[in-house]
């Protein structure tokens, strides 16, 4: 990871002050890698009456059938008591589980225990998520996430790209020191590759290093994101199916000396060891992934109801996600290389008032500007 040459390195959580506890399902069964299983086992829900529905919902303390919650901002969702539910499944929205795992969730607030409203508040094709990882480095997605523990920091503060989750005047510090104006995404870009383990985040005033800092980190959140150009690994390096992959895989097995992934009989090459030895806390984000996809659930829950075979589209999903890891993996050896040897430290932000930061800059803002609909058809306003 980056390094100094002294401590007195600012904190993320000074940074980007506002952040959010990650959403709290309490039931697996409404997210899942394929939307029309989801669809389905709304559908079989629905369907179930009295004690079957119960069962099926699992319910917790916090959702049960009889639960009176309003609807996630900018989801339509019925608000009617889930004992008394009907109609269509809601729409499932893309959100990130697990590490560069994308998935999918039914967005209804009477399915999930804590569903962070002032998240999917500013979520929307302007914003960015900063997820802590323990022992790793941070990573960023543009779609609602879902990982344990950790905390969120979007980048935003408000929809459409609106104020900046960035201490008060830390832009305009900058912008005297380097000699030039940096855009939030850029400050962002910075902090994803010069953050280290302890979540302290170097800051320089050399123009140079800055630059180089800002371009790598503009590469990480390409990758991280998959906004834009698809990624490709280079002409001869990239992973194809090369055997058919099963219509139910079981098994996932890597050949380090064929650089071949073998998903039981099925076999994609080339996949580079960066891209199987990925880790994000200690898991090995491809296993994960499969995992997912594969692992056996409990026979009469919701979970159960799943494709039948293995979709093309995860395989399409598989290949990226190898191309991504691969190409990420290439990116570490430049963070090493990111040293700060002219460091703007704490004690110099505080000096310049941009620290500490206000009490309301760790809070959310208000931004709402018309009614949500709350329990039972009512409307609420923040």
């Amino acid at each position: 990871m980056p390094s100094v040459t002294h401590d007195d390195a600012p904190l993320l959580a000074d940074l980007m002050p506002w952040s959010v506890a990650p959403p709290r399902l309490g039931r697996g069964w409404p997210t899942g890698p394929d939307a029309a299983s989801l669809k389905a086992r709304w559908d079989a829900f629905v369907k179930a009456e009295g004690p079957d529905r119960e069962a099926l919902l699992e319910p917790t303390r916090s959702r049960t059938l009889h639960s009176a919650v309003g609807q996630l901002p900018g989801q339509s969702t019925g608000t009617e008591k889930l004992v008394r539910a009907t109609g269509p499944c809601a729409e499932p929205v893309r959100v990130l589980p697990a590490p560069f795992d994308e998935q999918w969730l039914i967005p209804d607030h009477r399915l999930i225990d804590a569903a962070r409203p002032e998240l999917w508040r500013v979520a929307d094709e302007h914003q960015v998520f900063v997820l802590q990882t323990p022992d790793s480095p941070l990573l960023a997605t543009s779609l609602l996430p879902l990982l344990r523990p950790g905390r969120i920091h979007p980048l935003y503060r408000r929809p459409g790209g609106e104020e900046p989750n960035l201490a008060p005047g830390l832009l305009k510090h900058l912008t005297s020191r380097l000699g030039h104006s940096p855009a939030p995404v850029d400050a962002l870009a910075w902090i994803l590759a010069a953050a280290r383990p302890d979540l302290t985040v170097p800051l320089t005033d050399d123009p140079e290093l800055w630059s180089r800092g800002v371009e790598l980190g503009h590469r990480l959140l390409w990758l991280m994101r998959r906004h834009g150009d698809r990624p490709k690994l280079p002409g001869g390096r990239r992973p194809y199916v090369r055997a058919p992959l099963p219509a139910r895989p079981l098994t996932l097995h890597y050949d380090r000396d064929e650089e071949a992934l073998h998903l039981d009989d099925g076999r994609i090459s080339p996949v580079p060891p960066q891209a199987w030895d990925f880790e994000v806390s200690g898991v090995r984000v491809l296993q994960e992934w499969f995992t997912a996809r594969t692992a056996e659930p409990e026979p009469g829950t919701l979970a159960a109801i799943r494709p039948p075979t293995w979709p093309q589209t995860w395989t399409s999903e598989l290949l990226e996600l190898i191309t991504i890891l691969a190409l990420l993996a290439e990116l570490g050896p430049q963070r090493e290389e990111l040293k700060v040897t002219a460091p703007i430290t704490t004690a110099e932000l505080r000096k310049a008032g941009v620290l500490p930061v206000p009490e309301a800059a760790r809070r959310p803002a208000s931004v709402l500007d018309h009614h949500e609909e709350g329990p039972e058809g009512q409307f609420a306003l923040l």
